[in-house]
Parts: C-alpha cells; sequence; structure tokens
C-alpha cells in the first residue's frame, strides 16, 4: 500500500499519545531504575512505551520495519541498510529527566526514507504537548485538546543568540562554542524539547557536541525541518540516518536563521 507521510500523522500522534499513557502510569510510581549495557537508565516506562508503540506501527504499517532503542536485540547493518523506509524510534527520550521527575522527557517517532526523516512526531506526556511535521505539511504544536498551531523557526534578532543547552550533558566542547559565539543566552532543557524549542522560535540554535544516537533526533530533526530549519553535521552537511553501520549521531547543530554560518564558532 502507498502511503503519503501527512496521511499518517494523525495516526502516528495517537501511538505516542497511548506511549505517554503508559509512561505517565509508571511516572506516578516508584519505580525502579536499572542500568543498560551503556550505563545509560532503564525503567519500565521505557519498556512499556516501546510495546505500545511497536503494536501501533505494526497495526499503521505491517510492511515497514521498526526500529527502536529499546529492541530487544540489535539489527545488523547488511540487514537494514536495505531499508528504502523505516520507523525510528526513541520511547522514552530524556530517561535521565524521568528519573529526576522534572518533566522533560518526550515519545519520538519518525519515518525514514532514503536516509532522511520525513515525518516526526514528538509527544511531552507531562506536558500534554505534540510537537510535529512532514515535509508536506509544515510543522505544528498542539497542546493537548487546543486546536494545532502552524510552528516556524525565527529570524535572529538584535539581541543575545538564545541557545538551548542540554541539561544533563554539557561539557568543555559547549563552552568553547558559547565563548567563541559572545552575547547568548543559555536555556537548559531535555532530551528532543531542545530540538522543538529552535522549530517554535523559541531558541536560535542548539550546539550538540557530545554523543547521541540517531533514535534521538530524527523525529525532531523532522520537525525542525519542516518548521524552515536546518539540522546539520560539523560540516554543515545535513544529518542522514541508516548510512553506516553504527548508530551513533556526529556533533551536530540545530538553528533556524541560516544568514549566519554556525559552523564557524565549532
Amino acid at each position: 500500500m502507498a502511503y503519503q507521510p501527512s496521511d499518517l500523522l494523525e495516526p502516528v500522534i495517537d501511538i505516542a499519545r497511548r506511549a505517554g499513557g503508559e509512561i505517565l502510569a509508571v511516572y506516578d510510581t516508584e519505580f525502579r531504575v536499572d542500568e543498560k549495557a551503556d550505563t545509560s537508565p532503564l525503567t519500565a516506562a521505557d519498556l512499556a512505551s516501546h510495546r505500545a508503540i511497536k503494536h501501533g506501527l505494526e497495526a499503521l504499517t505491517p510492511e515497514w520495519p521498526i526500529l527502536s532503542e529499546e529492541s530487544t536485540s540489535a539489527v545488523p547493518f547488511e540487514t537494514r541498510s536495505s531499508w528504502q523506509t523505516y520507523w525510528l524510534v526513541d520511547p522514552l527520550d530524556g530517561t535521565r529527566e524521568f528519573v529526576k521527575r522534572n518533566g522533560e522527557f518526550t515519545v519520538n517517532i519518525a519515518l525514514i526514507q532514503g536516509h532522511r526523516p520525513v515525518l516526526g512526531v514528538v509527544h511531552v506526556p507531562v506536558m500534554g504537548i505534540d510537537y510535529y511535521g512532514s515535509t508536506e505539511t509544515g510543522a505544528f504544536r498542539r497542546d493537548g485538546a487546543e486546536q494545532a498551531k502552524p510552528i516556524r523557526v525565527a529570524a535572529l534578532g538584535d539581541g543575545p543568540v538564545r541557545v538551548v543547552g542540554s541539561r544533563s550533558h554539557g561539557g568543555s566542547s559547549l563552552d568553547r562554542f558559547l565563548d567563541r559565539l559572545g552575547p547568548h543566552e543559555l536555556v537548559p532543557m531535555g532530551s528532543s524539547l531542545k530540538l522543538c524549542l529552535v522549530a517554535e522560535g523559541a531558541a536560535d540554535v542548539y550546539p550538540r557536541l557530545g554523543p547521541t544516537s540517531e533514535w534521538d533526533t530524527a523525529a525532531a530533526q523532522a520537525v525542525v525541518e519542516s518548521a524552515g530549519g536546518h539540522v546539520v553535521d560539523s560540516n554543515g552537511k545535513p544529518m542522514l540516518y541508516n548510512a553506516k553501520a553504527d548508530i551513533l549521531n556526529p556533533h551536530f547543530l540545530v538553528y533556524g536563521d541560516d544568514s549566519r554560518d554556525w559552523t564557524r564558532y565549532l
């Protein structure tokens, strides 16, 4: 069956919301925190969200594979390198923020076609907010039951540059970027919400100069690009997906206004 990304947005938003409900059911309990092999935290909420998303996407598009952070086994590159279309999922992005109970965690679902994210849904369970977009529709924000509103990246103003950065992962590379950038305001934020702030014009740039995986960024990249923004590597090239054996992202920049060469601050 042929699908248009725009036709899939509402069903995927519903799936993300159901996953968010599973997360909140755990959030309201005294949940246990385990440690994965890479020392990152894992909770019952990650797994419950994964199951809800997997069930929903398999029912929606049974012919498309799903790559999730919480998949029980890694998919060899020899297998996934043949995928032209697939779902890329982070069932709970920002597990550290979930554990801290600060609300800054998200459900991320992206549709990848030809190494690019063409549809993305970012659901914020605690706030009841959905950020979503596709190459055909543009980008939107929906607060709970309210009507969705189009969002667009912002042009640079005359004041300090509004920088959004990781709440849990900073470091000397970010400090150097900020020193070179000059006058700025730094807003700490968790999860893929950082990209969404750029997409809706609430921040000008997000430099990510530390490790991330492809499922961390794909959904929000689709939102940013649908809102007129850019997500590029340190050479200024758009971020690609499933183009190499590992699933680690390079260092990258997210920005709205392309009148400035942001890579010169790296």
